[in-house]
């Protein structure tokens, strides 16, 4: 159904997507402290597992299959250097992206999950990562794309994870109180502003971790595997 010469119904199917993904995340991070209380830590990080990442798979696939739908908004795949650009930043996005939380044995439930409370590493550079990382993303992937739709789906994004800031930030305070407001004083949701004003400073010693390493791996397999993603997800027909 066209329901303009560029918003399709695409649009606002992926809008839909995403507001039930930001729900069950976000609800399901609203809810942690009550169901570990009653399920455990261990089977409350199953549950949210189950429920978070079949959705944020649906979310990939449908963004795969249609991110060309609604108008050419501009056109740069030629111009030298932009792949690389796009290449590099997206590089960047995932060391924001998924470094931000090391623990790994804790997300897979194998050790028992806790909420940390972290001033190292990256979160040095900024508190909110994943934030971060996802911005970077979404402007990496606009500029190469350039449809109204990869414009949507990067706004519809950007907004869930600035709600994410705010939610975050109001969980681990009421968790951590004082403790946090340290934190906060000591560190900058944007990037490197802590930094600047002297507040923090970086310790290229503590980017020597596994976590960088195999991100770096999984950049170069993404790189890799890209064709067959495309292919692969479009022969769903979602």
């Amino acid at each position: 159904m066209m329901l303009n010469p560029w918003f399709t119904s695409s649009h606002l199917v992926m809008l839909g997507l995403q507001l039930a993904f930001a729900i069950a995340h976000s609800g399901g991070a609203a809810l942690r402290p009550w169901a570990e209380n009653y399920i455990g830590p261990r089977f409350y990080r199953i549950l949210f597992a189950l429920i978070s990442l079949p959705l944020a798979v649906i979310l990939i696939v449908y963004f795969f299959n249609h991110r060309y739908d609604g108008w050419q908004l501009w056109q740069v795949q030629g111009i030298p250097g932009i792949q690389p650009l796009v290449w590099v930043l997206s590089a960047i996005s995932f060391l924001f992206l998924y470094p931000a939380t090391f623990n790994l044995l804790e997300i897979a439930a194998i050790q028992k999950p806790q909420v940390h409370l972290y001033e190292t590493g990256i979160i040095r550079i900024t508190r909110h990562p994943q934030m971060v990382g996802q911005v970077i993303w979404c402007v990496a992937h606009t500029l190469w794309i350039g449809t109204t739709f990869t414009l949507v789906t990067s706004l519809g994004l950007v907004l869930h994870h600035l709600f994410g800031v705010w939610h975050g930030e109001r969980r681990l305070s009421n968790r951590y109180g004082e403790a946090f407001e340290t934190v906060k004083q000591r560190t900058s949701i944007i990037p490197f502003q802590a930094i600047l004003d002297g507040r923090q400073s970086l310790k290229w010693q503590e980017f020597l971790r596994p976590a960088y390493l195999g991100v770096s791996i999984f950049v170069a397999l993404l790189w890799w595997s890209h064709p067959l993603l495309f292919v692969a997800t479009s022969r769903l027909g979602w």
